[in-house]
């Protein structure tokens, strides 16, 4: 049943995949603005190194016959090559690895922190910890990413010297405080989701009749309560991680981290459609698996859901 499912799901994502990139094609072969301005230095480029430009690069063709031309060439695991003379699929090979480790400590900050802190305000509801994790959500929530990096790297970084001001070598140990930066919105989110859903949980009618019939306050709560509270946190937090990875932009930025959210911003400002696409067309990638990952954990913290 299950593999059926997700023979399925992988086929459902062929035309969501076809249907992504087409868009993301689009909006980059309308970005304005032109690709050879300032290739020339101060001046402008002669018109013949423009038409040589447009001609390499296939811009001089119609919109859908580059966009053909761009998918037979992505199902052949070609993502181009940069205005640069770089081929795409080594700038991301270089970039990806540190977004991923850095997408994966924010992550691990949600799970741990986030989930525990939901925990412990929906068991606490009305007392002094539910207090504490309403506000602090709160706070988290309204403070912009770029002052909160901000202030965690002088507070941390330059006054406490717990961990390095920058990551430019995008070890683990650098990342820590930027995932952290990087997680804390969606720490705020999954606290308030899991406090909520556990709260209506916890005085449901299912649990109050498994207590009725005998079972221990710890067992109800576990097996019952805690694990439906966890399925909404569940999905937020896989859809978050492709989140991550693409709005990295802010956090690499304050903490000069070379990744993919600078790759992006870079692209965007240098026009460089191919880099741009391809970096967009991968995240898309490891959103889908995310989901599908997080559809296969639903039976198992749920089992009244089907998959047939």
């Amino acid at each position: 049943m299950m593999g059926k499912y997700v023979v399925r799901r992988l086929l459902m994502m062929i035309p969501t995949f076809l249907g992504a990139t087409l868009l993301i094609y689009f909006l980059a072969y309308a970005m304005p603005g032109d690709p050879t301005a300032g290739r020339c230095g101060d001046r402008q480029c002669p018109p013949s190194y423009v038409a040589w430009f447009r001609a390499h690069y296939g811009l001089d063709k119609p919109f859908l016959e580059q966009y053909w031309m761009y998918i037979q060439n992505l199902f052949r695991g070609d993502l181009g090559v940069n205005y640069y003379q770089n081929t795409v699929v080594h700038e991301l090979a270089i970039r990806y690895p540190t977004t991923i480790k850095l997408a994966v400590i924010a992550v691990l900050c949600e799970i741990i922190i986030g989930m525990a802190a939901g925990i412990l305000a929906g068991i606490s509801k009305g007392k002094f910890i539910d207090s504490l994790v309403t506000v602090s959500t709160l706070v988290v929530i309204a403070i912009p990413v770029f002052v909160l990096g901000s202030l965690a790297q002088m507070v941390f970084g330059i006054k406490l010297k717990w961990f390095a001001v920058t990551a430019g070598d995008g070890t683990w140990r650098q990342l820590l405080l930027p995932g952290l930066v990087l997680g804390s919105l969606y720490i705020a989110y999954v606290a308030r989701l899991t406090r909520t859903n556990l709260i209506e949980n916890l005085r449901a009618d299912y649990v109050r009749t498994a207590k009725a019939k005998g079972m221990s306050t710890t067992r109800a709560f576990g097996v019952h309560a805690l694990r439906n509270s966890l399925v909404p946190s569940i999905t937020y937090i896989g859809a978050s991680f492709g989140g991550m990875m693409g709005g990295a932009i802010v956090t690499e930025r304050i903490f000069n981290i070379n990744g993919i959210g600078g790759l992006i911003w870079r692209s965007i400002n240098q026009r460089d459609g191919t880099t741009l696409v391809g970096a967009v067309v991968v995240l898309v990638l490891i959103y889908m698996f995310m989901t599908l990952i997080v559809d296969i954990i639903y039976s198992w913290l749920d089992p009244r859901i089907s998959h047939e």
